[in-house]
């Protein structure tokens, strides 16, 4: 509470005080004098009351006195059959005035206080966030700015996408010097879109600009503009660019741009009055007003740019859009560097092959594999981290928890055996597929009984028809190793039927890989992010024999697949009975165990 307030406050309890000290003392001045009962009943006897006022509890009168004045009295009634004995035995009596001042003072001068606190805090609130409302805080909000101008991120911090880091450089150097990049009349990017999967960088791409330019840093979620009422979320973008141009040189970094920018329509409202469409109306305004050459830079991520508004990404806005990755293998290494500065390694481990067995992680997935595998060597109370620490952490990140406490039956044991070996087998045995680094019947996460880990050798862009088919084979190898060896099939080939009818479906309406259908997409192109919520979909303009014909496709792809992999199993039936023992009694082998079971095993030429 500052000074003026306080001495506001002191001013109404002096006040208070005055009042009833006022009040008192009026009612001392009038000359009444208190008399007891007893007493004006022997006045009264006596004849000597002038005039009587009742009331309901008092009496007020004037006294004649023996010397001719008179005088103004009160006293108090007492009820008369007890005065009356009262009086038999002499007694004198009188009735005790209450006073109720302060209790009628205190009974609403408390309320009264109350109401004008909550009163008085409410407007300071008010008063506090320009253009607010006193009954809920939704003010313009202030962007978080880093005071000192570093963010303490360089691009140095930053690994594995070399690229987009290479766009952002002319960035940092149009901050750093505007007028030499103006001197032939270029403008730099009045926007620039940072676009990937999550956990890829791209905040912390934002704010190595910002440190490596040294100018202040104004970040905000895209969700923090949009409020209940309209109009608050525009104020909110407008007072975000007022304090840039306040403080240029500056970067406005907006995340989750998305929550913001989403293309107008797609929110179930029919009219331009809607409290997002507003603030994305005003955020297009803002990138239209001002001028680049004072050194603000507009910087957004998103990881769903299919359904930001057209406006937002044409010319004069969002210029440049920089694809921010799932790193390679070598930007992997890189991150990994990144992330093990001060881990203590085992001389013996070579990053190398962290790398090769993490194909798809982001640099977030990365960071809590380095993170994951610290602990697990903390666990076991090593001195260094070691390949198999990372080992057990990629299992554990990709397969999850293990679960030794779930037991299982032994005709269980058996079944869930024979149908990891089965997809390890056909990867195995088909050429060209993803190389099987082990094999466990451990129960891990929700509900996988066992698991087969694949990881590829190198990363991949493409996959051909052949290997689509392939990948299929080795999803269905556990239900025909079922088929094969149990003669009866379960439910442990749930997923895998889904992930392989998935592709096949994928196949045939996609990538026009079905002979019969020829090079046709049947896949809608219109996005279902942007359909209005509430509104039919569009209507498919694919024929019932179209449909009918494309199930087939589907069915003869999985079917065929099916048969190749009996086939393969049936030659190999061998290994397979070999592997299964062995993985019953060790409950895990990797690739060097699978290598010694299956001598024989030679990819066929099929």
């Amino acid at each position: 509470m500052n000074r003026k307030v306080g001495w506001t406050l002191l001013y109404w309890a002096l006040a208070l005080l005055a009042l009833m000290t006022l009040q008192r003392w009026l009612g001392q001045a009038g000359g009444q004098q208190l008399v007891s009962y007893d007493q004006f009943e022997q006045a009264l006897a006596e004849g000597r009351i002038d005039t009587l006022v009742l009331s309901d509890q008092l009496l007020t009168g004037r006294l004649r006195e023996p010397e001719g004045r008179i005088t103004q009295w009160v006293t108090v009634q007492v009820d008369p059959a007890l005065a009356e004995r009262l009086g038999r035995y002499g007694v004198p009596y009188a009735r005790l005035i209450e006073t109720t001042l302060w209790r009628d003072m205190l009974s609403w001068v408390l309320p009264s206080l109350v109401f004008f606190g909550l009163w008085f805090v409410l407007i300071r609130r008010m008063l506090d966030r320009p253009g607010g409302n006193a009954l809920m805080p939704i003010g313009p909000g202030k962007a978080r700015v880093s005071v000192l101008r570093d963010t303490g991120v360089k691009f140095a911090d930053v690994a594995g996408v070399d690229e987009a880091k290479q766009e952002l450089v002319e960035v940092v150097e149009f901050l750093r010097d505007p007028k030499a990049w103006g001197r032939l009349g270029a403008h730099i990017p009045k926007g620039v879109l940072l676009v990937g999967p999550p956990g890829t960088g791209k905040t912390l791409l934002a704010r190595a600009v910002a440190g490596e330019a040294g100018v202040a840093f104004f970040s905000m979620s895209g969700s923090e503009f949009v409020e209940l009422f309209v109009g608050v979320g525009a104020a909110r973008v407008r007072d975000l660019f007022e304090q840039a141009r306040k403080q240029a040189p500056a970067i406005i970094f907006i995340d989750e741009l998305d929550a913001m920018g989403r293309a107008r329509g797609s929110w179930g409202s029919l009219g331009g009055h809607d409290e997002k469409e507003q603030t994305l109306h005003q955020l297009l305004a803002e990138m239209d007003g001002f001028d680049p050459s004072v050194g603000v830079i507009i910087l957004a991520a998103t990881n769903r740019p299919e359904i930001l508004d057209p406006a937002l990404l044409r010319a004069g806005r969002f210029d440049r859009q920089v694809l921010v990755d799932k790193p390679d293998k070598r930007g992997r290494l890189d991150i990994l560097r990144v992330h093990v500065r001060k881990v203590q390694l085992d001389p013996a481990l070579q990053l190398e092959a962290v790398a090769a067995i993490t194909p798809g992680f982001s640099g977030a997935d990365l960071a809590n594999l380095v993170n994951e595998a610290t602990l697990g060597a903390t666990r076991r109370q090593a001195q260094a981290v070691d390949l198999n620490d990372f080992t057990q952490a990629v299992e554990r990140i990709v397969a999850g928890l293990e679960k030794r406490n779930r037991l299982l039956q032994p005709h269980e044991r058996r079944v869930v055996a024979h149908h990891e070996i089965g997809h390890a087998l056909v990867a195995m045995a088909l050429p060209g597929d993803d190389v099987v680094h082990k094999v466990s019947i451990i129960p891990r996460g929700l509900g996988a009984l066992g698991y087969t880990l694949q990881r590829p050798t190198e990363d991949r862009y493409l996959m051909s028809a052949d290997e689509l088919r392939r990948r299929i084979c080795v999803l269905l190898g556990g239900r025909a190793a079922e088929q094969l060896v149990i003669g009866s099939l379960s439910t442990g080939a749930a997923d895998d039927l889904a992930k392989a009818t998935q592709i096949a479906r994928d196949m045939v309406l996609r990538h026009g890989m079905d002979a019969g259908l020829g090079p046709v997409s049947y896949e809608s192109p219109v996005s279902p992010w942007i359909e209005v919520p509430g509104l039919m979909p569009p209507t498919s303009t694919m024929a019932e024999a179209t449909r009918q014909r494309i199930d087939e496709a589907v069915q003869r792809i999985l079917s065929e697949s099916l048969e190749r992999t009996l086939g393969l199993l049936r030659l190999y039936r061998p290994a397979l009975e070999r592997c299964a023992a062995a993985l019953l009694e060790q409950e895990t082998l990797d690739a060097t165990e699978l290598a010694a079971l299956t001598p024989e095993l030679r990819p066929p030429a099929v």
